[in-house]
């Protein structure tokens, strides 16, 4: 394989902006043509033109595809349900590339490092290709190596992105999508820099330290560099294979799962934005290994209290404390009619939360009820003029949407209300705002924006 030739470059992003838009406009134009003139089109084939278009494309808007899909009719039902299948992987590295993409990220003498270093990826992946190495040392190690000319990428990708959903906000009224494009902006970039991501993953490590269930592979600092990070190489099977496990181990997995992301969020204001399956893999003995920590959010403490509040609120019926959730959530100027439509969605979100007693995460255990009440969300919203949901939704919504399938794959029966209460029993703002800040200082990250 040739070395690619840089994106940076005036040709580069026509190159790369003709080859997605040309898909994209193809799309947004039919799918206009029906909403506008009446014309009928076959919604699923062309949610399987874009899902290929995209498929094509070396990962990062593959990656927004999958962010947006998790957002209740931010894009039409059949595209999102395309785009949420995407696996965001690409074409891996040629060998010879690889040799001067490790020379550049470690010098010259790079190999000295290694007992053995394949060339090969074991893995690829949106923004960059994992091969597992042996230290001198003998440890197993999984090096993740960035593409090549993937931030000019990502910078053609969002502005694309911006341009998609302006075209569909004409159209479609009910989700201003004007904050969660910030947000996903903010967070792909921050995923092109693996000496956060390599923080990131000390910043578990640190929070998870009590967690016997779940593992957080070490960092190999000397190794690592802005566009390289190894990490500690841990072996297990991708959820999957536990689909036909007895009822007890696929019980011991979904308490896991739901302790890896949301101590840290309960506990720190800390959550991993990205549970689809090749962000973790599932041990012999149903313990969790955490495997990708590029999509975190570091939220204010006062998010957390909101999202608490907000449960209390529709446990309570309390209108007023619901409004004051929602503001901490980061929503402003909510109508009566809006505020009932969001407490639609939010009461979908919380409902296994509600009760107290073993069931199902979707007692239909089909997905087909979530799809229902996006769409009655989303119908209700354009009758009421629409929402602007703020930036911090994204990830949270994305945790909640993306945790539930992993649970709908699992089919296990759990008491979540006990193992929701246990976690905010002793909440406390100040605790939380004083643990993230000893926790982000140990490491050297900044809060959230």
């Amino acid at each position: 394989m040739s070395e690619p030739r840089s994106e940076n470059t005036l040709g580069g992003r026509v190159r790369r902006y003709a080859q997605v838009g040309t898909a994209m406009g193809g799309i947004a134009a039919r799918y206009a043509g029906k909403r506008v003139l009446g014309l009928e089109i076959d919604d699923s084939r062309y949610a399987g033109e874009l899902r290929a278009a995209l498929g094509g494309l070396k990962g990062p808007l593959m990656k927004v595809a999958q962010m947006l899909a998790t957002i209740p009719d931010a894009l039409p039902a059949d595209y999102a349900a395309e785009l949420a299948q995407l696996q965001s992987e690409a074409p891996p590295m040629g060998k010879p590339f690889v040799r001067r993409r490790m020379q550049a990220e470690l010098g010259p003498d790079w190999q000295k490092h290694f007992k053995s270093f394949p060339l090969e990826a074991a893995h690829a992946a949106s923004l960059g290709q994992v091969h597992k190495a042996v230290l001198k040392d003998g440890r197993e190690v999984a090096c993740k190596l960035q593409y090549p000319g993937i931030a000019a990428s990502v910078e053609a990708d969002l502005a694309q992105l911006r341009v998609v959903l302006e075209i569909y906000k004409r159209y479609d009224n009910a989700i201003d999508t004007s904050e969660i494009y910030k947000e996903i902006a903010a967070r792909l970039k921050e995923e092109l820099d693996y000496e956060r991501e390599a923080k990131n993953a000390a910043l578990y490590r640190h929070i998870l330290r009590d967690e016997a269930h779940v593992h957080i592979p070490d960092v190999v600092t000397e190794l690592s560099t802005q566009r390289l990070i190894t990490l500690s190489w841990v072996s297990g099977q991708k959820l999957l294979a536990f689909k036909e496990a007895d009822l007890e181990a696929r019980r011991a997995i979904a308490r896991k799962m739901f302790r890896a992301w949301y101590v840290p969020f309960y506990e720190y204001g800390v959550i991993h934005g990205d549970p689809h399956l090749g962000n973790y893999t599932v041990r012999d003995d149903t313990d969790i290994n955490l495997l990708d920590f590029g999509c975190i959010r570091i939220f204010p403490p006062k998010f957390v209290g909101g999202v608490i509040d907000l449960y209390k609120a529709l446990r309570d019926g309390d209108e007023a404390l619901a409004v004051s959730a929602y503001e901490a959530w980061g929503f402003s100027n909510l109508s009566k009619e809006v505020l009932e439509v969001l407490n639609l969605w939010a009461a979908f979100l919380y409902a296994p939360l509600m009760e107290d007693r073993p069931r199902l995460i979707d007692e239909t255990n089909s997905g087909q009820y979530g799809q229902g009440v996006a769409m009655d969300v989303h119908k209700r919203l354009k009758d009421v003029g629409g929402v602007t949901p703020p930036r911090e939704f994204v990830l949270m919504d994305r945790a909640a949407i993306g945790l539930g399938s992993v649970f709908l794959h699992l089919n296990a029966d759990l008491n979540w209300h006990r193992m929701f209460m246990e976690l905010i029993e002793d909440f406390d703002v100040a605790r939380v705002e004083r643990q993230q800040a000893e926790a982000l200082a140990l490491v050297g990250l900044e809060p959230g924006s």
